[in-house]
């Protein structure tokens, strides 16, 4: 049985302020049993993240990491530096990583492994663009992408890989793939990943994002190879965030 993971990316977004308000919000509050809940800030709040939800069910994640443990990379944040504030997942060729800041397939897989070398739970992020989708190559763009990373891991650090299916046409364009659309492409995931062997597709975690809300969460989590979702501008909001939670139940 997969538990399932509610992850929120703040992307550039959020503020001190919005720090306490999950801190507070969340401190007491009833989710399912089985469920994991991340919230992904900007580097600067992680240390008073780390504080803040200290006595919630949120667990601590950041939006990206360099592939190098140290050295001359002025603006960037190692994996050895994520551990020290207790963060436990990284997103690793998130969309905007891949187009805005050019990330090939090789350098989000360097920085997966880096994730994996530090103790990090890598969320590796795939997806196809509306042209790829248009042009009908979304398997193809997606499956290069996870396999990619997939064929050049050993079969215990793959077990340790969570894998986010974002579409981009759906990211932060008020637009979502239907939940039948999300479920033929989780599907498709888990069906290449079955060739590397049964047991680990069944326990890997698929999550879907692309403008999942208080709305539309429960129908997209319902479907069976869905197991969680990457959630952007609805885990700004407590309310909305705490509801998508509730929905994994």
């Amino acid at each position: 049985m997969r538990t399932p993971l509610i992850a929120g990316n703040w992307k550039m977004n959020g503020s001190a302020a919005l720090i306490n308000d999950f801190g507070s919000a969340f401190a007491d509050v009833s989710l399912p049993a089985a469920l994991d809940v991340v919230l992904i800030p900007p580097f600067p709040y992680l240390d008073a993240a780390r504080q803040a939800f200290r006595n919630t069910p949120l667990t601590l994640g950041a939006q990206t990491l360099n592939p190098v443990e140290s050295g001359a990379h002025t603006g960037e944040v190692s994996g050895r530096m994520l551990k020290e504030f207790e963060v436990s997942y990284v997103l690793v060729g998130h969309s905007e990583r891949r187009e805005l800041y050019r990330e090939s397939d090789e350098q989000v897989f360097d920085r997966l492994l880096a994730a994996l070398d530090n103790g990090l739970t890598p969320i590796l992020c795939v997806g196809e663009s509306l042209a790829e989708r248009d042009a009908e190559k979304t398997m193809d763009v997606v499956l290069r992408q996870v396999g990619y990373a997939m064929t050049r891991l050993a079969p215990e650090q793959r077990q340790a890989v969570v894998i986010a299916y974002e579409p981009v046409w759906a990211i932060g364009t008020g637009r979502t793939a239907t939940p039948e659309q999300a479920q033929d492409v989780m599907a498709g995931i888990r069906a290449y990943l079955a060739e590397f062997s049964t047991a680990f597709a069944e326990q890997m975690r698929l999550l879907y994002g692309g403008s999942m809300n208080a709305k539309n969460a429960a129908e997209l989590l319902a479907q069976p190879d869905i197991d969680g979702g990457l959630v952007g501008g609805a885990s700004l909001k407590t309310d909305d965030f705490y509801a998508i939670c509730q929905s994994a139940g």
